[in-house]
């Protein structure tokens, strides 16, 4: 599955809105029910790199697994996804590295799931754990509030941020040659732990996942790498998405390993 990255861009800098103000109607409606016993929703995401020859498994998990999410309990929302390959955002993919971005109603369904899937992850050549507060961003995910869903938190300590776009057909060869600059500066850019492109389809639906060491880091990228600069303006100018989200979150635990180590080691969570 061929992907590309929506802009990092910082909202400060792209003229959007930044958004990390109190708890959505989701969060309230679920500390409504029980203040006793209510936890806050958040967010994960889950990279798993299957073992070699298994690419067949991997896409098949990646079919069946939308019939057992959509029976999950707790789960507000959720995306399975492929990957690019290695630290690269531009076109091309990785046949045996998926992952999932998810919303829970609270930490107790997300244990559920994980406990659930702990088998299976342990069969995997490795796999990454993340679970995350919100932050700050705009946008939607097919037309899901992500950011408004999850309680907020102070960014303080390392950084997620999550992009992703319905990218309109006629500008899909723009924003391929776009993604490929942008993927060159990106890697090499101070302060960035790991990136991964993520996709829903071959072409229109694609974004970023990185691990930054701070929220410096991430708005010096934004604010001063050219070829970004430049895919930012003309995002705006010329109207290349019909839909984009541009969250930041701040890592609460992790666990497992990327690339064959923990980014987050040497970044504490605070």
């Amino acid at each position: 599955m061929p992907t590309a990255p929506s802009p990092i861009g910082d909202p400060s800098v792209d003229g959007q809105p930044s958004r990390a103000g109190d708890a959505s109607a989701t969060v309230r409606a679920v500390l409504a029910g029980d203040r006793s016993q209510a936890r806050p929703a958040l967010a994960s995401f889950h990279l798993v790199r299957h073992l070699p020859g298994r690419q067949v498994v991997a896409l098949a998990d990646l079919g069946l697994d939308r019939w057992r999410l959509a029976r999950t309990d707790g789960l507000l929302f959720w995306r399975l996804l492929g990957t690019g390959r290695g630290r690269s955002t531009g076109p091309g993919a990785d046949l045996r590295r998926t992952a999932l971005f998810a919303v829970w109603r609270d930490p107790t369904a997300l244990n559920r799931f994980e406990a659930h899937m702990a088998p299976r992850w342990s069969r995997a050549e490795e796999s990454y754990h993340l679970r995350l507060a919100g932050v700050g961003g705009h946008g939607s995910w097919r037309g899901f509030d992500v950011l408004g869903a999850i309680a907020p938190a102070v960014a303080e300590g390392p950084i997620a941020v999550l992009t992703r776009a319905e990218v309109r057909w006629r500008h899909q060869r723009a924003f391929g040659a776009a993604a490929r600059r942008v993927s060159e500066e990106l890697s090499n850019a101070p302060g960035l732990l790991r990136v991964c492109g993520i996709g829903e389809a071959p072409l229109g639906r694609q974004g970023t996942f990185s691990l930054w060491r701070d929220v410096e880091a991430m708005t010096t990228f934004a604010r001063t790498f050219a070829e970004h600069g430049d895919a930012v303006t003309r995002t705006r100018r010329d109207g290349w998405y019909s839909e984009e989200l541009f969250a930041r979150f701040r890592p609460l635990d992790a666990h497992g390993t990327w690339d064959g180590g923990d980014p987050l080691s040497r970044s504490p969570l605070g």
